[in-house]
């Protein structure tokens, strides 16, 4: 199998973590395809080194050059930022690099995900609280606005916050003052406030989940990062960057790709964003035994696509449905219709057995009535439901 270079990662590679600037790319792309197919894939610029504005942001894609000028044009003043984008997209780190091009970048960077403290306690975290407040309250505790005074509070995923805190926050970012919980001392503070969501707020707002009045103040510069799935050219620099990360941390030595690996990382969708590709590689080079990095999707996930035709015409749903389709049927006939166990389709397809029954579901996939009927999708009917055929 031919496979295409990387520079070695590992005990032999380079020690300059968290960004190395190398004189050579670390792919060679026209030895893994045509070099007029990924043309512009991999740039100078595209791995930042420590000199960087942008330390941790790996990438030179038009859409995310777009986010980053805005982080550049924003971050010298006191505005409020409101970061957007999938799960997965590299909020937080936009966020620092808001912090640390700032004129507060000596002083606290403070984090808190809304989504991750209950409700009883989220009050607590933003604004503290003093001693005897509430029950359990044994000792004063500075919330999270007082220290990140003079500095930069990043508020993680604000669409979770509960409507009843909606009002105190909009209070803070408007009088920049607020009270401890059991306390009638007014507190006045100068915090930069840089939120965060995946979540639609102008929905929110409609569907009187989230405060208008609250959207709007955060609202004053929004960042829109977009998805991998709009980065294709980053992703080669994506993957050797954490092969290099995974692959020092384990003590292996990764020195090729095969050209097939490349082309489904490039044509996978990536719901997950780059930090669905992060784990992916961690698991990759988990697996690797031979130098070469494996790849790690479950065949079920990897668009059959030619490396050839990877700058091609966009490939549609339809199509990407119908070859998932295709290798799915294929399979089952392999297995005679066995889903479950170990040499079932779901073994083979690297699906759990609830994930395959549910895409057979979804693309009409059910089980002829008889090994000799022609067409291997008849009518439906309840006897020939596919969850039923798991336990054979």
């Amino acid at each position: 199998m031919a496979t295409v270079p990387f520079l070695a990662s590992g005990a032999e590679g380079n020690r300059g973590y968290p960004q190395q600037q190398y004189e050579n790319p670390r792919l060679r792309f026209p030895e893994m395809c045509p070099r007029e197919k990924l043309s512009g894939a991999q740039s100078d610029g595209q791995l930042r080194d420590e000199g960087s504005r942008f330390r941790g942001i790996i990438g030179s894609s038009p859409a995310l050059e777009i986010a980053l000028s805005d982080v550049e044009r924003v971050a010298p003043t006191d505005s409020t930022v409101l970061v957007l984008g999938e799960t997965g997209t590299g909020k937080e780190l936009i966020a620092k690099a808001i912090h640390d091009l700032s004129r507060r970048k000596g002083n606290a960077f403070v984090k808190l995900n809304c989504a991750a403290i209950p409700f009883d306690l989220l009050e607590s975290e933003l604004f503290g609280h003093e001693k005897g407040a509430f029950t359990g309250a044994i000792a004063q505790k500075i919330g999270r606005f007082e220290m990140a005074h003079n500095g930069t509070l990043f508020l993680d995923e604000i669409g979770d916050l509960p409507l009843a805190l909606q009002p105190k926050l909009l209070r803070v970012l408007q009088e920049h003052e607020f009270e401890r919980l059991g306390s009638c001392r007014t507190h006045r503070i100068n915090v930069r406030v840089v939120a965060a969501t995946h979540r639609k707020l102008t929905e929110m707002v409609a569907q009187r989940a989230f405060r208008s009045d609250l959207y709007y103040r955060l609202n004053v510069f929004p960042i829109e990062l977009p998805p991998l799935r709009e980065r294709k050219n980053d992703i080669p620099s994506l993957i050797s960057h954490f092969v290099d990360v995974f692959a020092r941390r384990m003590r292996k030595t990764i020195n090729h790709i095969a050209p097939e690996t490349m082309a489904t990382f490039i044509s996978y969708s990536w719901p997950g964003n780059v930090r669905e590709l992060q784990n992916l590689v961690e698991r990759a080079v988990i697996l690797s035994t031979d130098g070469v990095l494996p790849n790690p999707l479950p065949a079920i996930e990897r668009t059959l696509i030619p490396v050839g035709k990877l700058e091609g015409p966009n490939v549609t749903s339809d199509s990407l449905n119908e070859s998932t389709r295709s290798l799915i049927l294929r399979t089952l006939q392999e297995t005679d219709w066995k889903i479950g166990g170990p040499a079932g389709a779901a073994a083979r397809l690297g699906l759990p057995r609830t994930t395959l029954i549910s895409k057979m579901k979804k693309l009409g996939i059910y089980q002829p009535r008889s090994k000799n009927t022609a067409n291997l999708v008849p009518e439906k009917t309840e006897a020939e439901q596919p969850w039923q055929t798991s336990a054979r």
